[in-house]
């Protein structure tokens, strides 16, 4: 290794791999040394680097057999090679020799099962029977071992990883996926300078320090607030919003741990939150801000405003809703530098989403786990916390809770309708010591407070659509949210075609981005805008209507949709929210009891309550985990028997059974047509994703039986071109049954 090249967020770049060997073989000992010393660094981050150590002196232990010589040579024999390091962990400890043996056995393939059959289906056994063969093979290869290799002794495991507590066995299955990444990230990484050196150096060279980026966006604010007029400063609004930003900056001096900021729409919590974030992070030695986001509408919109404000090359987005083609021919140089940046969180600032985030941190694959160990010593920003998915509660707590007490991260939940995830008699596995980083939620909710709200009568029952279209017609500007992609379709079409815009999930992703920015132009202009959506365009999305009109449902959603009314204050009377009792109900599930729980509180709240109150929503929330399991498919006990790859498979916050129809919108058709033409290649699929829309089985079904859907790759479809018009452009994929739910797309 050569000599550390600077300090540097990377320990990559600290420990560089100069020194290329003539041949794979012949650098056989030293890429075991070089992936040892790298994953004993990055494991050194949460205190567990010897074992990183090992893990990496061990991985291919196998590759000293004769005949694995062989194979190098042009054999076609098979050669289990991954298995032997495993064997040498587990032999010399049957306990504290299996996170060892999971991650090495699995460096290539994938975690397993300890014991159970579920790996079987794609070819994986469960580890201990593959043990069982291994040692036989460990037996047979020893003699060619170097004993300098094999001789370490297994060191202790952390207190925690207790095997006769269930906490114990999770803490130790945790552990388990980080030594994992360690591993597999310092084998890609160390591979990966073998055939291409240097490539990472260069493209990832000069991030900036979360210190100076901290000082970059001090002065990007100071600068914004003073390009206002003073009239504009001195308002209600920006006297707040400057509160909520001191309230961060003096927050941020506090030991890491779990926080919570309490913020209304328009409290300026997307750059205060970053300020905390950084601030914290260069005063208590951590080492990147992962920002975590629910939706697909405001990703690319808060990533803006952090470029904006703190430069382009620091901020790496993760998430498939990228367009990788179009961004290369923007910047070559930048996609490629995001995209190695992505592969393991490498970067002072990764915005992403929620399902990459948790469902990462449950995986078992090398490449999504890869990122896991760059995970600790992190600030994680939980932007709308509220949209936590509840039937995956308690993992979710459970691994929060692990990171920011053995890890070192930080965990900042914001959001202006904050979940009840405090500990309590009906939630025992909640959170103890959550600081709040405003000092008074209610009174800043009241003191930014630009809307008046209309209650339904409960008992005067539902309006119909066509009643609502009426009232709707005459309103020049104004938002309604309905339930349904139906419902949205057919209040749409009840409207005026003129200055009428529609939103759903029916529309992929590259025609909703134009529809709200079209939208967004038609609100900055004051020209007439009848936007009938989904809930998508809840929870952020960066519209600002003086009406807006929302069907009874969950009180978290209401209030998010009433985020979308006068969000910026500049009206001289108060925006009016609307709520009504639609014609049809909610999805079943969530949205049906959390509309229950509304109308619940509705009835003891004498047909009024208060969205200004945080201590409405505790109540909300706290109904709503009562009344649900929060542990739907059985993650904690999985985890707790080890079964890595079962719980991967069931941990899945995108249901598995919507199916990605590529829609002829934009240049997707000329992308397709490639596609058509040479075949598939990982770069020309992900460039299809703006154009994909997902659909239900029974909908492929119904669109396969009319002749209107081709296969082009296992599992994604296209429409045939006879079938082209099926996709609108006012309303998106044309399917026979539009009743599901429509929440926002997640991405991974």
């Amino acid at each position: 290794m050569s000599k550390p090249v600077g300090d540097h967020s990377s320990l990559f770049f600290a420990h560089s791999l100069e020194g290329r060997p003539e041949s794979e073989w012949e650098g056989l000992e030293e890429h075991l040394q070089k992936v040892a010393q790298l994953a004993s660094c990055f494991a050194a981050e949460f205190g567990a680097g010897e074992w990183g150590r090992l893990a990496g002196l061990w991985h291919d232990l196998g590759k000293f057999q004769p005949e694995f010589q062989d194979r190098l040579q042009g054999s076609r024999e098979s050669v289990e090679h991954a298995g032997v390091g495993a064997a040498l962990a587990f032999e010399k400890s049957r306990d504290k020799g299996l996170p060892l043996a999971f991650a090495i056995a699995g460096h290539h393939a994938g975690l397993a099962d300890l014991t159970t059959s579920a790996t079987r289906e794609d070819g994986r056994r469960p580890l201990r029977e593959r043990l069982d063969s291994n040692l036989r093979i460990l037996s047979k290869v020893r003699p060619h071992l170097p004993d300098r290799f094999t001789s370490p002794e297994l060191p202790p495991f952390p207190d925690r990883c207790d095997l006769s507590l269930h906490q114990g066995v999770r803490a130790l299955e945790f552990w388990t996926r980080l030594l994992f990444s360690c591993l597999v990230d310092a084998d890609f990484l160390a591979t990966e300078d073998f055939y291409k050196p240097g490539l990472r150096r260069k493209a990832l060279a000069g991030y900036d320090e979360v210190a100076t980026l901290s000082q970059r966006l001090d002065d990007y604010l100071d600068k914004l607030v003073g390009s206002l007029s003073e009239d504009r400063r001195s308002s209600s609004v920006n006297r707040r919003r400057a509160e909520v930003l001191a309230a961060c900056r003096a927050a941020s001096e506090l030991l890491p741990g779990l926080f919570s900021l309490t913020v209304p729409t328009g409290g300026g919590k997307t750059l205060s939150a970053m300020s905390f974030a950084l601030r914290h992070a260069a005063l208590h030695g951590l080492r990147r801000v992962i920002v975590a986001i629910p939706f697909t509408s405001i990703i690319e919109q808060n990533a803006r405003v952090y470029r904006d404000a703190l430069g382009d090359a620091n901020v790496i987005e993760h998430h498939t809703g990228l367009d990788p083609r179009s961004a290369e021919k923007r910047n070559r140089e930048a996609e490629t530098r995001r995209r190695l940046a992505a592969e393991n969180w490498d970067a002072p600032i990764v915005v992403t989403t929620n399902v990459q985030l948790f469902e990462s941190l449950l995986a078992a694959s090398p490449s999504r786990c890869r990122k896991l160990h760059n995970v600790s010593r992190s600030v994680l920003l939980l932007d709308e916390a509220q949209t936590l998915p509840v039937g995956y509660l308690l993992p979710v707590l459970d691994l929060l809770r692990e990171l920011t007490d053995h890890y070192g991260c930080t965990v900042v939940f914001t959001t202006a309708t904050q979940p009840a995830l405090g500990r309590r008699e009906s939630l025992k596995q909640g959170f103890e010591g959550v600081h709040e980083i405003v000092p008074d939620p209610s009174a800043l909710a009241r003191d930014l407070k630009r809307i008046r709200v209309d209650w339904p009568d409960l008992a005067a029952g539902p309006r119909t659509y066509a009643e609502l279209a009426r009232e709707l017609a005459g309103l020049d500007r104004v938002l309604a949210v309905v339930h349904l992609r139906r419902d949205a379709r057919t209040l749409a079409e009840l409207l005026p075609a003129e200055h009428r815009f529609h939103l759903s999930a029916l529309m992929c992703p590259a025609h909703r981005l134009q529809i709200i920015n079209e939208v967004r132009e038609r609100l900055k202009e004051d020209k007439p805008c009848r936007l009938v959506s989904t809930q998508l365009i809840e929870a952020g999305v960066d519209v600002d209507f003086p009406v807006v009109y929302r069907c009874l449902g969950g009180l978290d959603s209401l209030a998010q949709a009433a985020g979308r009314c006068n969000r910026e204050g500049r009206a001289p009377e108060p925006g009016q929210v609307v709520f009504f009792v639609a014609e049809t109900p909610p999805p079943t599930g969530t949205p049906r009891d959390g509309l229950e729980i509304t109308q619940e509180m509705l009835r003891e709240h004498g047909g009024v309550i208060d969205l200004d109150d945080p201590k409405v929503f505790g109540d909300y929330f706290r109904r709503l985990y009562f009344s649900k399991d929060l542990d739907y498919r059985g993650i904690q006990p999985l985890r707790q028997s080890l079964s890595f790859t079962s719980v991967a498979r069931r941990f899945r916050l995108i249901p598995d059974e919507t199916y990605p129809v590529v829609v002829p919108f934009g240049d997707g058709g000329e992308r397709l047509a490639e596609l058509r033409r040479y075949g598939p290649d990982r770069l020309l699929l992900r460039a299809l994703q703006p154009f994909v829309v997902n659909i239900r089985e029974r909908e492929v079904s119904q669109l396969q039986g009319r002749g209107a859907l081709e296969t082009i790759v296992d599992g994604i479809y296209a429409l045939t071109p006879v079938f082209e018009n099926l996709y609108d452009l006012k309303f998106g994929l044309l399917v026979a049954d539009e009743g599901g739910p429509d929440p926002e797309r997640l991405i991974v």
